[in-house]
């Protein structure tokens, strides 16, 4: 009988998408309980105490937080980087955001930045096909 190594998964989410957020994470919950989470503190505190999961938190994205997932990327650390980003804020550590996503595209790391990419991503990785797509078009 084999093992399955768990998933390695970082959780980012801008201010304006937290509650998409906690909405992808209990409906994955399951999932990510079986899996290894890193987050930025914010993001990673909001799930510790939504969910009671396990997430290692780092600094918080503007004080270097997202550069951190980016070196865990680097490393070949992390199997998927879910970053919900809000697109209609303007964010001062924005070359860290950028930084971040250059580094998923160097490395060949799945990196979803909205609800419906994660869905999808989340679905592949646990091995359940396409996931349900509750973001899609016209639906709200």
């Amino acid at each position: 009988m084999t093992t399955r190594t768990p998933h390695r998964i970082a959780l980012v989410a801008h201010d304006g998408a937290k509650d998409a957020m906690l909405d992808l994470v209990a409906r994955h919950e399951g999932y990510l309980r079986a899996s290894r989470l890193v987050a930025t503190a914010t993001t990673g505190g909001l799930l510790n105490d939504r969910f009671d999961l396990r997430v290692h938190c780092l600094m918080s994205g503007p004080l270097g937080g997202d550069l951190q997932i980016g070196a865990l990327v680097a490393e070949e650390q992390l199997d998927l980087v879910v970053f919900l980003r809000d697109p209609l804020t303007a964010h001062p550590h924005d070359p860290d955001i950028q930084a971040l996503m250059k580094v998923c595209d160097v490395h060949d790391t799945p990196l979803a930045t909205n609800p419906a990419t994660a869905e999808l991503c989340l679905g592949a990785l646990a091995g359940t096909g396409a996931a349900e797509r509750p973001f899609a078009a016209g639906a709200a």
